[in-house]
């Protein structure tokens, strides 16, 4: 019993350790989830605090997988875990149920799952933490000394808190983004060879003895009378497709409103992006951005302000410099965790990429 307990308590450890930074690793992304679930519930007053939530959640998630292995105050810890993972079978089924959420966010953008995998898991997850929970005076603690155990604790926590800052300050150390390097965005806004669209009904609606009835298209009998009251009729999803491209909705447009996407996408002249949803914060961001753009002005490499704020922008840059191009403030903050975020382009090719906090590396590259 006591080996299948500490096996149980590996699994359980690990898992949370791992959900943690791999969430750590973009604690941006786990933000815009929860202002997902927010939007469902229509409660906006929270949007302002999801990054901080997101943060302590991340650090929380970690400190009680290591307390788990480490076997550092049991009771506690494995209340604490049931109440989590509670709390995350609510999230993560509503989200099947409802349907309002693609995907959960569990394990964040580097493994994606569907809201019934994420809900199974924890299905599992919960009652494996149960048999931890009735069971916490059988765990021995893995090291002799409290204070080294403590030790563990505290390292691991403030590792986590530093993986944070430097992802929030230089972008994701692992990039799992749809616009990472390597990728050719032009090239991932095609539907992938061999896809399916969604599979489709025409469906009409009669109400008959106060019950609502429905018929296909082409299975409508022919004795309907005056019994049936009709209701309207729609497109009924038979089969969900698999025809969505891996990058959707990607425009940029001049200020005039004219898409220009392909056009900068296939230029032949290599050049630079950069990503910003406002301009906060570009007093502190101001140096970088000159330097990147002396290095673009000596290599006559054109530069593009991204962003989903162009009229903050047109105060800002002299358009004689730069070009500013308008584009939707979800893909903004798809595209650069950081703002702002530089992109170096060939073509669609996204040759590097580098928060403005690395602008001397990105300048390297370039030249």
């Amino acid at each position: 019993m006591k080996a299948f307990i500490n096996i149980i308590r590996w699994i359980v450890g690990l898992l949370f350790i791992f959900s943690g930074m791999i969430k750590a690793n973009d604690p941006l992304g786990l933000s815009y989830k929860m202002q997902e679930f927010f939007v469902a519930w229509n409660v906006h007053w929270f949007d302002n605090y999801t990054l901080a939530v997101s943060l302590v959640m991340n650090v929380f998630e970690v400190l009680a997988g290591v307390a788990v292995i480490v076997g550092w105050n049991m009771k506690l810890f494995t209340r604490l875990l049931l109440l989590l993972i509670v709390f995350f079978g609510f999230l993560t089924g509503y989200a099947l149920l409802s349907g309002k959420i693609k995907e959960c966010g569990c394990f964040g953008d580097c493994l994606p799952m569907t809201d019934l995998q994420s809900f199974l898991k924890d299905v599992v997850l919960f009652l494996l933490i149960l048999v931890l929970f009735f069971n916490y005076k059988k765990i021995t603690p893995l090291f002799r000394s409290h204070f080294f155990s403590s030790l563990v604790l505290i390292a691991a926590v403030l590792f986590v808190c530093f993986s944070e800052y430097y992802v929030l300050k230089h972008l994701p150390v692992l990039d799992c983004l749809p616009y990472k390097v390597g990728r050719n965005i032009a090239e991932e806004m095609k539907i992938p060879t061999g896809s399916r669209p969604d599979s489709m009904a025409l469906t009409f609606r009669y109400k008959k003895d106060g019950k609502i009835i429905e018929f296909d298209a082409n299975n409508i009998p022919d004795n309907l009378d005056s019994t049936y009251i009709f209701i309207d009729r729609y497109d009924k999803l038979i089969k969900k497709g698999n025809d969505m491209p891996v990058i959707a909705d990607f425009s940029l447009r001049k200020l005039n409103g004219d898409d220009t996407t392909l056009a900068i996408l296939n230029q032949g002249n290599d050049y630079v992006m950069v990503f910003t949803q406002d301009f906060k914060n570009w007093d502190s961001q101001k140096d970088a951005f000159e330097k990147i753009a002396t290095a673009c002005k000596q290599k006559n490499m054109p530069l593009f302000v991204v962003t989903s704020s162009p009229d903050d922008a047109v105060k800002l840059f002299d358009q004689n410099a730069v070009v500013i191009l308008r584009c939707d403030n979800t893909i903004v903050r798809t595209a650069a965790r950081v703002d702002a975020t530089y992109f170096f382009m060939q073509q669609g090719n996204i040759l590097n990429k580098k928060s403005y906090a690395d602008a001397d590396e990105f300048i390297a590259q370039i030249k």
